[in-house]
């Protein structure tokens, strides 16, 4: 964040924040309000009230793998990110970015300097595929993104483009427990919610989770500071949408990409 007459000190743009731009504007950004708070059960797949009020719903589109990775795993992970270099991102974070450069608003996609995704997440991949909901599963992006609590990271609620990216999101969370915060601004009015809707979903530490249909392309996703108080890495992988899939408009070109992510040769962009 650019305030007048200071030299810029992290990559925050927009409405977008980390502790260190708040320290030089601290009054730029409204208090969070929350309306209706639930607590995600991966075990009956429903959303509780988290004060305690009987209410609960359904909630869809999340698949929660526990210790998808071992503690041998997550130690190799780290220490091979760790030999590249985090370059600085929004809202506090750092960043590695193994994929095509993108540009959303024009709709044009450049996989020049894309070389693939990085050879330790080959297996990792094969093991995703081996699960019934992620049969087929393809990424060609891999986003590796460290958090930590000193820098005030999070990240904003967002809804992933689905132009350019399919169905499913992948994520592996390292290094520490987290929450993931599903927000929906509209309320549910069907169960008497007129406000803000959130559900935590708890992420354990060398889980995955998945996102697909409503949590995909309905709820928004975010990972608030508060829940950062650890160091805590996350890879997510994103596989192509149908329009760069056989038949799709960009076909050619997802065949272009999908061999070059699948080369497991990659360096970050």
């Amino acid at each position: 964040m650019m305030v007048p007459g200071r030299v810029a000190s992290c990559a925050c743009k927009g409405i977008r924040r980390c502790l260190l731009c708040e320290k030089l504007k601290e009054s730029y950004f409204p208090d969070e309000k929350v309306v209706h708070l639930f607590l995600y059960s991966d075990e009956t797949k429903l959303a509780f009230r988290k004060d305690g009020q009987p209410a609960s719903f359904p909630f869809p589109g999340v698949f929660l793998w526990e210790d998808f990775l071992s503690e041998e795993e997550e130690k190799e992970l780290i220490g091979s990110m760790d030999k590249n270099v985090w370059n600085l991102s929004q809202s506090g974070r750092k960043k590695q970015d193994f994929g095509p450069k993108v540009n959303f608003k024009k709709k044009k996609v450049c996989p020049a300097n894309f070389s693939g995704l990085p050879a330790l997440s080959k297996k990792l991949v094969l093991r995703m595929q081996e699960e019934e909901s992620l049969s087929g599963f393809q990424p060609v992006e891999q986003c590796n993104l460290d958090y930590h609590p000193q820098r005030g990271s999070a990240i904003d609620p967002h809804l992933d483009d689905s132009w350019l990216w399919g169905e499913r999101l992948v994520t592996v969370n390292m290094l520490s427990d987290t929450t993931l915060t599903m927000s929906l601004e509209q309320g549910l009015p069907q169960l008497g919610l007129s406000g803000e809707v959130k559900v935590a979903v708890p992420l354990p530490r060398r889980s995955l989770v998945v996102l697909y249909g409503e949590a995909r392309h309905r709820w928004k996703h975010s990972i608030l500071r508060k829940d950062v108080r650890e160091r805590r890495v996350c890879s997510t992988y994103r596989e192509l949408s149908a329009e760069f899939l056989p038949g799709g408009r960009h076909a050619e070109l997802g065949a272009q990409l999908l061999n070059i992510a699948a080369s497991f040769t990659g360096a970050p962009i």
